[in-house]
């Protein structure tokens, strides 16, 4: 929805209709999701049934045999590199129908989580292919390389089958579901199939899954103590000791003692938003992004955060004493699927501490705009939400009451203010209207603006009031109307006593007028739209000096008064800039304007590249949080990594297109393509010289690199994932591959059974939290491992099931910016 909002905003429609748009579009979207998700299930559902039917035959078959086979041997012999799966079997052969009647269970959860997503189940003994660099894949062969080094031997992966105890050497793994404690719950397939026919929707089939995950907490340790089960969703995982480890339980330690502490957001909410940058006394400039409001220090390059909101944060309006402040956030959804209720937060900006949270249960999809009253020193506030009738509520936010409550308008609310001298009289503005409410105890009385021998604009965006009463509107077609209070009797012609009527008409800007600034010495600061000009109007609204801002910046979205003769600017690029008509403009803060999806640390220097759904990839420095570079795709960016030795770094994309940039020059190094679809994570090996590159097409695709990360050659394609590659890693001897999928699959790609430990770990598959779908990076700090989720909470991990430390972080889905945090 955001590329068709970029394709179709014209400069006449306001950012916030737009706005309006997308979140009708989005709510179409999510409807026709949940309706795939549906079909997804049902169609998961007749597999499920089919599958079953496979293995009840494939059951009476083992029954009837006298000596079953219990193991492969010439097969196991024949692959020198397999997979191991977690939680299920290669082979049909079981006695544990009720287990794969579980395990299927939560393929259809996952098919659910993952909405639209593809997933191409893939053959438990399918198996790798050689690839020479731009050719076909060969026909496989029967023996695979004993070691991750080009050859003409193929690599072969398939899932290790149920075996039971033998005489192998101590290094087999024993997967015997029997080694399991008793105390582990077990639906039959009866049960398990009435559930799944009781399932009405997906959201049902999922808080279902999740019931059924906290039936099994506990972790289970085989008997050999060479691998432990948990369970995701109530699916079973399967997680393999390291060699190392004596007793598993002789590694379960306390809480680690370092705590996190939040120390920089890189980014600002323009795009969508307006009036949301203000100069504070403190010297800080306040403004927001996603759920955190930052207070930087532009002098002192610090900034604070105001951290009480649970989602993203929309409007922001100062208390007339310039320290509280008023917050309103959109709608949500926690962890748990719980509704987040709408609300409006006031807070001190000195202290950071939360004063009064006022309208839980009132509004509905979110807050659009608000305001303090003046004339009565900021006891009241008034409240626009986002309904379909755009209630305006008043509140005496001091005592938390609701002082009165009406329906504005059908249309999009754009601005609210109450009147700086008339504490009785509140205004709004939107699509087509001007309205000017009277207040009166519990009771709003509505009078409309009639714009008459005047042009009616699209949008009334803005509002702003001189020093006599009048209000000042700005519109689409770029003018401002002055509207006056009419003092005397009506007469022929004329409107009665106290309507509010246009007195004066300026043609401002080319385009919009999209924000309006009263100054303290009784001046005026206009922003436009189209032609991204700053306009300085005197005393009688005379244009008395200009500026424009740079068309990289964006169109301007606010605009406030700055220290002496300085302004600050928010625009819809998410830029925040200082400047003066004399000096020009300095950026205070960028970040990304779409969402961001890849994020990569260099290896040595502090530096870190992100590349986000804008094309854009950024180079920044984590010591005094600057750009160091910026670059252009083709395509929008999904992943990255830096090689070991920090010169190049590679980032796929949407299209299953992979560009290699020069981390210095960032000239483009190579490109290459792997399938047509998403890439989900770019991994080096330890030394450099392989790269893994997973897809969601299900497949990692292999490549042998040379001349420090210049020269890539196709080595081979891993498979026996049947969802899409969410993460992997290398082993410190580049001889093992664990990977990820949506399905919360772990495979290991190996040489021996056992897997042997890990750098940088960037698997998420072990660790407990109950999202861990939903964990996107892990940092490996020495001993401590760190993940954070989309439901912004953090986890700290020494070994699983271990205590788990959750803080919140306050990430939220769609990534318009990120977070820096630093231990202490």
């Amino acid at each position: 929805s955001s590329g068709f909002a970029r394709s179709v905003v014209y400069d006449s429609i306001s950012a916030a209709s737009t706005s309006d748009v997308q979140d009708r579009l989005s709510a179409l979207e999510l409807r026709v999701q949940q309706q795939e998700d549906e079909i997804t299930v049902l169609k998961a559902a007749l597999a499920d049934v089919l599958r079953r039917l496979a293995i009840s035959e494939d059951h009476v078959a083992s029954v009837r045999k006298s000596a079953p086979s219990k193991s492969q041997p010439s097969l196991r012999e024949a692959i020198s590199m397999s997979c191991i799966t977690n939680g299920s079997t290669g082979s049909r052969k079981t006695s544990h129908s009720s287990s794969v009647s579980v395990a299927r269970k939560e393929t259809l959860s996952s098919a659910a989580k993952s909405g639209t997503e593809k997933k191409k189940e893939k053959p438990p003994g399918q198996k790798e292919k050689k690839e020479e660099s731009h050719s076909n894949d060969q026909n496989p062969q029967t023996q695979a390389s004993p070691s991750p080094q080009p050859s003409s031997q193929t690599l072969q992966t398939h899932r290790q089958t149920q075996e039971s105890k033998s005489s192998a050497p101590a290094k087999s793994i024993k997967r015997s579901l029997t080694a399991e404690k008793p105390h582990s719950v077990w639906e039959s397939s009866d049960d398990s199939r009435n559930k799944l026919l009781r399932v009405a929707s997906t959201s049902k089939l999922i808080s279902k899954v999740a019931k059924n995950a906290d039936k099994h907490k506990d972790v289970i340790v085989s008997q050999e103590g060479e691998y432990i089960k948990m369970f995701m969703r109530g699916r079973p995982i399967t997680m393999f000791i390291p060699s190392d480890v004596e007793n598993y339980d002789d590694i379960r330690t306390e809480l680690p003692p370092e705590k996190l502490k939040l120390e920089w957001v890189y980014g600002y909410r323009g795009r969508d938003c307006r009036a949301n940058v203000y100069l504070l006394p403190t010297g800080e400039i306040v403004y927001f992004i996603a759920s955190v409001v930052v207070l930087f220090n532009y002098d002192e390059r610090t900034q604070r955060h105001y951290l009480g909101h649970t989602d993203c944060v929309k409007c922001l309006a100062v208390h007339p004493d310039k320290i509280r402040i008023a917050t309103g956030q959109l709608a949500g959804v926690d962890k748990d699927g719980r509704p987040l209720q709408p609300h409006v937060r006031v807070w001190d900006s000195v202290s950071l501490v939360t004063l009064q949270v006022i309208g839980l249960g009132t509004f509905e999809r979110g807050v659009g705009c608000l305001d303090f009253s003046k004339a009565d020193s900021g006891t009241h506030l008034c409240v626009i939400d986002d309904s379909n009738e755009h209630m305006l509520t008043v509140w005496d936010w001091q005592k938390k009451s609701k002082v009165a409550e009406i329906k504005t308008t059908n249309e999009v609310v754009l601005a609210v203010e109450f009147h700086p001298t008339d504490a009785n009289t509140i205004i709004t503005c939107g699509k087509s209207h001007i309205f000017f409410w009277t207040w009166s105890g519990n009771s709003l009385a509505r009078k409309q603006g009639i714009f008459g021998k005047y042009e009616k604009p699209k949008f009334v965006q803005c509002l702003a009031f001189l020093g006599n009463g009048d209000v000042l509107t700005g519109d689409s077609g770029g003018i401002i109307l002055i509207w006056g209070k009419t003092t005397v009797e009506s007469t022929p012609g004329k409107g009665p006593k106290g309507v509010y009527q246009i007195s004066r008409q300026i043609k401002a800007h080319d385009g919009s007028v999209f924000t309006l600034c009263q100054m303290r010495n009784g001046m005026l600061l206009t922003g436009g739209g189209k032609d991204r000009k700053i306009i300085l109007w005197d005393h009688d609204l005379n244009p008395e000096r200009e500026i424009e801002v740079l068309d990289q910046y964006g169109t301007i979205r606010a605009v406030a008064e700055g220290k002496a003769d300085q302004f600050l600017v928010g625009t819809s690029r998410n830029f925040v800039l200082r400047g003066t008509f004399n000096d020009g403009f300095l950026v205070e803060v960028q970040g990304h304007t779409d969402e961001l999806w890849g994020l990569a640390s260099h290896p040595f220097k502090d530096l870190f590249l992100t590349c986000a759904q804008d094309r854009q990839v950024c180079m920044w420095n984590s010591v005094d949080h600057t750009l160091e570079w910026t670059r252009l795709l083709d395509e929008p960016g999904h992943c990255a990594d830096f090689h070991p030795s920090g010169m190049v770094v590679a980032i796929g994309t949407h299209s299953g297109r992979w560009f290699v940039l020069d981390a210095e020059t960032r000239d483009l190094v190579s490109i290459h393509t792997d399938g047509n679809e998403q890439l989900s994570v770019m991994r080096y090996s330890v030394d450099g010289t392989l790269l893994a590159v997973g897809s969601h097409d299900n497949f990692i695709y292999l490549y042998v690199v040379t001349e420090n990360g210049r020269k890539y050659s196709r080595y081979g394609k891993c498979t026996g994932h049947s969802s899409y590659i969410t993460h992997l890693d290398w082993s410190p001897d580049n001889k093992y591959i664990m990977s990820n999928s949506g399905d919360y699959e772990i495979l290991y790609c190996k040489y021996q059974i056992k897997y042997t430990g890990n750098r940088n770990m960037y698997c998420i598959i072990s660790l407990q939290p109950k999202h861990l779908k939903s964990l996107p990076h892990l940092l490996h700090i020495s001993h401590i491992f760190l993940g954070a989720d989309y439901f912004g909470e953090t986890y700290f991990c020494l070994a699983e099931f271990i205590k788990t430390e959750v803080l919140l972080s306050y990430l939220i889905t769609k990534l318009y910016y990120f977070i820096f945090f630093f231990f202490f």
